[in-house]
């Protein structure tokens, strides 16, 4: 049994309300989660901390980073124990994308901001001066399906640029937000520069947002929360990212290369259960290849490994899309079941014959459960793959014309020939439902700081 605890002003401490952290490999308690209703502790002593953090020139700030990554990278094995404790995904992918990323996020905005360039603009009688200052007290609020690779990707960024921090992880999810604190405190990171409490987010969450003093949120998560986030943070103008759902789609061409295409698609469809936001949940296919792509397709689905999904609530949720897509006249072509074992699991499910405009091809599942659809034109794959409110992530599986069909869909982000490869520096967000704002590189400082401009006449 894990006891979680909030940190605050460098020490772990706990309210007296507690309540249960399920598994859901087994459905047996893990751990002990806070249930935290008030943010003013933390805010003071984030206060408390903002000059002396923001006081450190950007190099110190950089080498703290890197310290951070070092005690995770030391432990990362541990990390991904217990990362696969929480989330009940397989071990080698908690060890592969969650653990690995969660390090490279800290060593990468380490070296980010060692190569920041001065930004000045000369005109024929003055010079602008640009400098980012930091914001002050930050809001970072993440998910439960990557919780400290997400957590991290926005730690990283926001102590950078000199800012405090109260992170509020996923309550599902707490355990390795509670490591992070740990390893800060272990290697002596300032008192109060970052702060993690716990509870539910319709109670600290929301105290977060509405803090007067926590002048920036950032938030990943589900659309519907994020319209409540945003109608919070927007009338008080604080600075805001929101990255929200997705309903991404894989359009297989006819003249995609099947060997890299079948594995590539089937990970997009069920890595981490389906469960990371960047999923290809609808498979778009060339009635000209449909057949060779499908015989493949569920063949290699047979041998690939996944874990159960978060809970109980949210297998039932993701299980009604089952039954709804039944309804709508789709047809089971693998999975469909709850496999007869303890834990929150469902096979992985593949559905034919569906209209791409059913409620189950357009509304975010965020499961194990992919719909597959035939094209015979270009402008009908694209014309299917921008048919929902979300405009997140795709992919485009072709020898010869990805990148014509990747620049016409209505996505943030578009891969092709590949899924989920991801250089730090570019544009991560989406367009429509799917969020406001981006994160990566300069796009990450860039929200993380207030940019001001001094121009200085020359004599």
């Amino acid at each position: 049994m894990i006891r979680i605890e909030n940190l605050i002003g460098g020490e772990f401490v706990s309210p007296t309300e507690f309540f249960d952290d399920i598994s859901p490999l087994d459905g047996t308690v893990i751990a002990t989660i806070p249930r935290t209703k008030n943010v003013e502790g933390a805010v003071t002593a984030a206060e408390k901390a903002q000059s002396q953090w923001s006081g450190l020139s950007l190099l110190q700030r950089c080498d703290w980073l890197d310290k951070i990554a070092d005690s995770l990278e030391s432990q990362i094995d541990e990390l991904a124990r217990l990362e696969s404790l929480d989330t009940g995904k397989p071990h080698h992918v908690a060890l592969n994308v969650d653990a690995d990323r969660s390090v490279n996020n800290f060593r990468f905005f380490a070296e980010f901001g060692r190569n920041m360039k001065s930004e000045t603009f000369e005109m024929p009688d003055a010079t602008n001066y640009v400098m980012r200052k930091p914001i002050g007290i930050v809001g970072l609020i993440s998910p439960w399906n990557l919780p400290l690779y997400l957590l991290s990707w926005k730690v990283a960024p926001a102590l950078l640029m000199g800012n405090t921090i109260i992170a509020k992880p996923s309550e599902i999810t707490p355990i390795t937000a509670h490591f992070l604190g740990k390893v800060c405190t272990d290697i002596g990171l300032p008192d109060g520069v970052l702060n993690i409490v716990h509870g539910y987010g319709p109670e600290i969450g929301q105290a977060i947002v509405e803090h007067p003093k926590i002048k920036a949120i950032s938030f990943t998560g589900g659309t519907a929360t994020g319209k409540i986030v945003a109608a919070t943070a927007a009338p008080m103008f604080k600075k805001l990212s929101l990255e929200l759902g997705g309903k991404n789609a894989s359009i297989i061409m006819e003249d995609a290369d099947l060997e890299i295409t079948v594995p590539g698609v089937l990970r997009a469809s069920f890595l981490n259960s389906g469960q990371i936001c960047l999923c290809g949940s609808r498979v778009l296919v060339h009635s000209s290849i449909y057949e060779d792509f499908m015989s493949k397709y569920l063949e290699q689905l047979q041998s690939f490994e996944i874990g159960p999904v978060i809970n109980d609530s949210h297998r039932d949720k993701v299980m009604s899309y089952v039954q709804l897509a039944k309804q709508e006249g789709g047809h089971i072509l693998a999975g469909g079941n709850i496999p007869d074992k303890p834990g929150s699991w469902i096979e992985p499910t593949v559905i034919g014959g569906l209209s791409h405009k059913s409620r189950t091809a357009t509304e975010e599942i965020f499961g194990p459960v992919v719909t597959i659809h035939q094209f015979d034109s270009d402008d009908e794959a694209i014309q299917m793959a921008n048919s929902t409110q979300y405009g997140l992530a795709g992919s485009v599986w072709s020898k010869n014309k990805g990148r014509v069909i990747a620049e016409k869909i209505d996505s943030g982000m578009v891969w092709v020939n590949t899924w989920l490869h991801r250089d730090l520096r570019v544009p991560f967000g989406g367009v429509k439902d799917s969020g406001v704002g981006r994160e990566g590189g300069m796009w990450s400082v860039g929200f993380f700081s207030e940019a001001v401009n001094i121009c200085v006449m020359e004599d």
